[in-house]
This record gives C-alpha cells, sequence and structure tokens, in this order.
C-alpha cells in the first residue's frame, strides 16, 4: 500500500485496513470492498473489548465457556443459565447476588460474566472489596473523594468481589454505602459473598447502615446460591485418588 492511501486510511480511522487488505480473499470489486471493512469492524471490535477488559482490571482471565455449570447453583425462579449470560440484567440495571462458601465458583461466574460484558461493549469495573475500602479510604483522606465517585458515571458495570471476607472500618462502610447509593438503578452490581444478608453486620458495624445498604442491594437484584463442596476441594481429593 501506497504512503498516500495509509494516509488515507488514518485520516478516516480505518486502523487495520494497511494491514490487512492484502489478505482479503476476493471474487470482484464489491465483494472486496464488504469483506475488507467487515474485518476492519471485526477488528475494531476485539480492540475495543481488549481496552475494556484492561480498564475492568480483573485478577483473573475467566470465561464462560470454561465455567462448569452445576446442580450446585441455585437459580431464582425468574432466571436461568442461558438468560443469565444474556446480559439484559446490565440492560435493566438490575444487580446479581452470589452467596455460598469458598470455592464454589462465585468469583469465576462473576469474572467470566464480566469479561463478556466488556466484549459486548459495557464498562466494568473490578474490585476486590478488602482492596476497594483501601482505596476509599485513601480518595478521602487526600481530598479525591469526588473525582473518585465521578469515575463511575459512564460505567454499566461493578463487581465487587469477596464481600464479608474483611470488616470495614466505620469511614469505609460508610463511604462504600455512599457509593452503592450511587449506583442504585443506574449501575449494575455482581456481588460475591460467603455470607447471609443477615451476617452482613460482621461486616458494616452500623446496623442502620446495613439495613439501607442491604435494601439498596437487594431491589432489583437476582440472588443466587452456590452450595455444596467447594470445587477446589473436591479436586485436590479427586487428585489424590
Amino acid at each position: 500500500m501506497t504512503a498516500e492511501l495509509k494516509q488515507m486510511c488514518k485520516s478516516l480511522r480505518l486502523a487495520h485496513v494497511a494491514d490487512i487488505y492484502g489478505s482479503i480473499a476476493f471474487e470482484n470489486s464489491a465483494q472486496f470492498v464488504e469483506a475488507l471493512l467487515n474485518k476492519e469492524l471485526e477488528l475494531r471490535e476485539e480492540a475495543k473489548a481488549a481496552r475494556l477488559i484492561k480498564k475492568a482490571k480483573f485478577m483473573q482471565e475467566k470465561t464462560l465457556t470454561s465455567f462448569e455449570w452445576s446442580e450446585k447453583i441455585h437459580f431464582p425462579h425468574q432466571l436461568d443459565s442461558e438468560e443469565l449470560v444474556k446480559l439484559h440484567f446490565i440492560e435493566r440495571k438490575e444487580n446479581l447476588i452470589f452467596t455460598g462458601s469458598t470455592g464454589l465458583g462465585k468469583t469465576h461466574l462473576a469474572t467470566a460474566l464480566g469479561h463478556e460484558a466488556c466484549r459486548k461493549g459495557f464498562e466494568v469495573r473490578f474490585y476486590r472489596v478488602s482492596d476497594l475500602a483501601e482505596v476509599l479510604e485513601k480518595a478521602w483522606a487526600e481530598g479525591r473523594w469526588g473525582q473518585f465517585r465521578n469515575r463511575f458515571k459512564k460505567v454499566d458495570l461493578v463487581i465487587l468481589d469477596e464481600m464479608g471476607y474483611v470488616p470495614f472500618s466505620k469511614e469505609g462502610a460508610e463511604l462504600l454505602f455512599q457509593l452503592i447509593s450511587d449506583w442504585y438503578e443506574q449501575t449494575s452490581l455482581i456481588i460475591t459473598s460467603n455470607l447471609e444478608f443477615s451476617r452482613w453486620n460482621r461486616v458494616f458495624s452500623d446496623p442502620r447502615l446495613t439495613a439501607a445498604l442491604v435494601a439498596r442491594v437487594i431491589h432489583h437484584a437476582h440472588i443466587l446460591n452456590f452450595a455444596g463442596d467447594s470445587f477446589r476441594v473436591s479436586n485436590a481429593l479427586s487428585r489424590q485418588k
């Protein structure tokens, strides 16, 4: 491709045409142009998904194809696995809450849904709740609280992993409550927790704040309970046989 054509591609923001045009098989000019532009669009979507996944800051790379669905996951009556992976809950600003003991796949499924959301063009953020508490308190102490809250204005889905593993300080609990109040009916949440709602007082020491936070979280929420033995323990035992 000539320098002039490359410059035209750059001006038209056709980021991939210069690299792929020589690999496009063609029968006629119309078919060639269609195939070339389809490939440009495909590569754009892949690049966008990669950017969104990077911005989400997942701790692991997980996919829905690698997730092991089982009868141990108890769905609410209005939801099943087929509907879940369509991600309509994000479009409807609904929440997902995964409860159950450790090692049952809650984080895997939450992360995989987050990756799938990125591939479909949604803005996602992933936080381990214990890490988020430190981030919130630091932002408050450094006078960046308002700036931090504004980061979520265009975010479609926030994943809060491991709610309940580490108790919050009073200040951290209040800051998280403010965030969840901001997100209420504006941003979808996926929360994983090893605690039933009745035990969230262990995380948020203020009973009134806990009740208000739970009320916001479970409104428009689908609650999935993960029951049974840990996948990690089961796999470890099976390898020993």
